[in-house]
């Protein structure tokens, strides 16, 4: 089985855009309430947001060699998704590697584990989804095992290249493209809703009334 597999489509730049224009939450219960990331995986800024279309890593756990060659082959708006194995207590990616991100006109980072140079990533402006910061540095082992453009797993979501990947300060959702136009036209109409919803509120009426709960 080959290693890195570039073969897959990636969602229309025009419903990537719809997508991006909406809050994660309300996409992840347009959704189904499906596809939300380990609610650990959090922006490393609260100014990050990330939309675009997934090229997912499985990385050997301490080593992030296949994150640099993800990188080198990911297209311009491509968000890595990258498994650590488990292994979350490293610095997996920092200054250097968000600097080459933002260079080549990367979507994003979202990784199942640790980050560091937590100080200058905002200002960077590259916006990266992690688990935390740590210190620990990774290895380079030539020999070691990964995989891009397969799908990897994170807790009970898997994550197939092309998904639409959506972050914002509120967590991570993971949408099939497949689903793309159905997620965005329920989300609008739970964005509406929730407008007049809150129009009541601030009219005075309770939630329990509003929802049919004041039993």
């Amino acid at each position: 089985m080959p290693t890195v597999n570039l073969d897959f489509e990636r969602p229309d730049p025009a419903l990537v855009a719809r997508v991006a224009a909406l809050p994660v939450a309300t996409l992840h219960e347009a959704a189904g309430k499906v596809g939300a990331l380990p609610a650990a995986i959090k922006p490393m800024a609260p100014s990050f947001h990330v939309c675009g279309p997934a090229l997912t890593v499985d990385a050997p756990p301490g080593d992030n060699l296949w994150l640099h060659r993800a990188l080198a082959l990911a297209s311009a708006g491509d968000v890595l998704v990258v498994r650590v194995a488990g292994h979350y207590d490293a610095g997996y990616w920092g200054e250097v590697m968000s600097t080459m991100g933002r260079a080549r006109k990367l979507g994003g980072l979202v990784i199942d584990g640790c980050v560091r140079d937590g100080a200058i990533l905002e200002r960077f402006g590259f916006p990266v989804f992690a688990r935390g910061l740590c210190i620990r540095g990774t290895g380079k082992d030539f020999d070691a095992r990964g995989w891009i453009g397969y799908p990897v797993r994170m807790e009970d979501i898997v994550i197939a290249p092309g998904d639409l990947v959506v972050g914002d300060a509120d967590g991570v959702v993971v949408l099939p493209q497949a689903s793309l136009e159905t997620v965005v036209g329920a989300a609008h109409e739970r964005e509406a809703k929730e407008a007049e919803i809150i129009r009541r509120l601030e009219a005075g009426e309770a939630s329990l009334d509003i929802y049919g709960w004041n039993r």
